[in-house]
């Protein structure tokens, strides 16, 4: 049997490899077709809400759709005409910066040799190595007939290039993008036009029965697609407009043409603004005599740049890319290898609709779960994985982040609980190793003895994080500590008639902790809240003559095999104390324990988390005490 399944796992893992690489190949072989159609997908995505807005004032759609195209395609050739005019005004203007290019690159080029040069005469003081006379002469002689020989070979017509030469070459240049262009356009056109009955294909290819789900996917993509380009396009045109009014004020010539560039090369994932700033530095240093400028200039774009990457765009963007910042990266290496400076242009909006389908093809899924902005784990289940690995200190602060927006009582019910829910499910069916047992236990014993320090314990106890657990387990651990703080009764027994909550449970680690941690729950919020371990000997029970100050008592929630010795401490409570109200917290994620209705027989509520049993102490006693 074993032997089966591992066979069938090798050839599903063949298959698999066999498929992914029989889609590479297409990408690759098949990107002269693939990319421009990618390209009009993407635009139309793009510009489909536009015609959406025409559609809706009473147009057509295909009269909406060319509008969209003509509005759209007006902008960008107006912007490639003024660059263009931009581009060559500089080219023209260089001619003008040629003594001070030519002082830079000569000061570059002996700062760069002049180390090696120092190494060089250092290594040749030490192992000097003289060439002899004669092999540098018939060395330079040889040099010198060799480059007398090449100019005679050439003639001096094919130096130049004529005039008939240079427009072939040059239309020969530009007819590539062009021809591309128009392909592209023609797509879009007909992207647009046919938008309804490529929508009403794709459901049938899917499927009837999954129509519901190819149209969610369908509008995540083209949503989350128009929503980061629409983001994107206004942060880097506010970045463009910044830099060309700072070139401009630094009196730097042609700042319509480098603000321009800026914000467009913005578009290219960090390669993009890399580029950009180099270009712009580069050409400010050839033009200024001196380095201020240069370096001024790219200290302010450096910092422009890291302020709207890790401040702006997070907070404009949002969710709207839906990608991690590492798989930013990946997708633009591995789709400019294989696209080139389309896949790089590309990169973001084709992965961002693989990350969307995703979510609602199984097939795809692995790619969203590696790509996606954040994978789908809940705080339990990152609590449970991070104790697994030992990471304390992580876990501690994000449960001090938790614990400055909400109470304690809700980082239990939510987080902490939740989370050793799936420890306790995990070690039932043996799922969890030595070591990550001891990781784990150590883990939650670091993070409940910070969380449940009082703020006004000595400072040689609120240090003590590093103290061997007791045999008995953390809650007796957190509970001896309390003790040594407070005294042997948890504070002191002076204190007014119903005015004391109990909360204890059967021996054992598990109602230990829950004790432990539901009584710094209502502790932090005023309530004089005291542990008590419910079936202990006779000699550590406390004290019934102080029957009359205890108001309720909270019971974990009990197991199956401990159910008949929970029920005869409960039967215990009744007697002892009369007059306190039983109550048993039950969480909804307890699914191994008795059933409600067993329950609420023996006790006179049943809740379902810390912030009900909060709720309601509160409104059945008087807080007495601060935490």
């Amino acid at each position: 049997m074993q032997n089966l399944k591992s066979s069938a796992f090798s050839r599903l893992s063949s298959t698999t490899l066999l498929g992914a690489a029989v889609v590479l190949g297409m990408l690759y072989f098949g990107r002269d077709i693939l990319a421009p159609l990618a390209v009009a997908g993407i635009a139309s995505l793009i510009i489909l809400p536009l015609v959406r807005k025409l559609d809706a004032l009473g147009l057509n759609r295909a009269a909406a759709a060319m509008v969209s195209v003509l509005l759209v395609g007006g902008c960008l050739v107006a912007l490639a005409v003024v660059l263009t005019f931009q581009l060559v005004s500089v080219t023209s203007d260089l001619p003008q910066y040629r003594d001070a290019i030519q002082d830079k690159v000569e000061s570059v080029r002996t700062m760069a040799e002049r180390p090696f040069a120092r190494l060089e005469a250092e290594l040749s003081a030490v192992i000097p190595q003289p060439l002899p006379e004669s092999a540098r002469s018939g060395k330079k002689n040889s040099r010198t007939a060799a480059a007398a020989a090449a100019a005679a070979a050439t003639p001096e017509a094919d130096t130049r290039m004529s005039v008939r030469g240079a427009l072939r070459r040059l239309f020969a240049l530009a007819w590539g993008p062009i021809g591309q262009a128009g392909i592209v356009l023609v797509l879009l056109v007909f992207i647009l036009l046919e938008q309804e009955s490529l929508r009403e294909r794709l459901i049938r290819l899917a499927g009837l029965t999954e129509m519901s789900r190819t149209m969610q996917a369908l509008g995540d993509a083209a949503e989350g697609v128009s929503r980061f380009f629409f983001s994107q396009f206004i942060v880097n045109l506010v970045f463009g407009l910044i830099m060309g009014a700072v070139l401009a004020a630094g009196g730097v010539p042609h700042a319509v043409l480098w603000g321009a560039l800026a914000g467009v090369l913005r578009f290219v994932p960090y390669l993009g603004a890399l580029a950009s700033g180099l270009m712009i530095s580069v050409f400010i240093a050839a033009i200024d005599p001196g380095w201020w400028l240069a370096l001024s200039f790219l200290a302010f774009y450096v910092g422009l740049e890291v302020i709207v990457a890790n401040f702006i765009e997070p907070r404009v963007y949002g969710h709207s890319s839906g990608l991690s910042p590492l798989a930013v990266i990946v997708s633009a290496l591995f789709w400019g290898t294989l696209w080139g400076p389309i896949g790089l242009l590309l990169s973001t909006p084709l992965t961002l609709c693989l990350v969307v389908a995703g979510r609602h093809v199984a097939a795809l899924e692995p790619i969203t779960i590696l790509l996606g902005e954040a994978p789908d784990m809940t705080h339990a289940e990152r609590f449970y994985q991070r104790a697994l690995a030992g990471e304390s200190e992580a876990i501690i602060r994000d449960a001090r982040g938790h614990l400055q927006k909400q109470s304690f009582a809700k980082y239990c019910d939510q987080i902490l609980l939740p989370g050793l829910a799936l420890a306790a499910l995990d070690l039932r069916h043996g799922r969890i190793e030595g070591a990550q047992q001891e990781r784990l236990l150590h883990s939650v014993s670091q993070l409940t003895e910070v969380l449940t320090q009082s703020p006004g314990a000595p400072r040689s106890l609120r240090r003590r994080r590093e103290v061997p657990l007791l045999n008995s387990g953390v809650g007796a651990h957190l509970r001896e500590l309390r003790q040594a703080r407070l005294g042997r009764w948890q504070g002191s027994l002076d204190v007014p008639q119903g005015s004391v909550v109990l909360c204890g449970g059967l021996r054992g680690e598990r109602d230990d902790l829950l004790s432990e941690l539901l009584v710094h729950a209502l502790r932090v919020t005023g309530i004089d809240a005291r542990s008590i371990t419910l079936d202990q000997s006779e000699e550590e029970q406390p004290d019934t003559s102080k029957a009359e100050l205890v108001s309720i008592v909270f019971l974990v929630y009990p197991v199956r095999e401990k159910l008949e010795a929970w029920m005869a401490v409960v039967h215990d409570l009744r007697e002892n104390l009369p007059h306190a109200l039983l109550v048993t917290i039950r969480p909804s994620f307890f699914n191994e324990e008795v059933e409600a209705a067993t329950v609420k027989e023996q006790v006179d509520m049943v809740l379902s988390s810390f912030e009900e049993g909060l709720a309601f102490a509160s409104t059945h006693m008087r807080p007495a005490i601060k935490a």
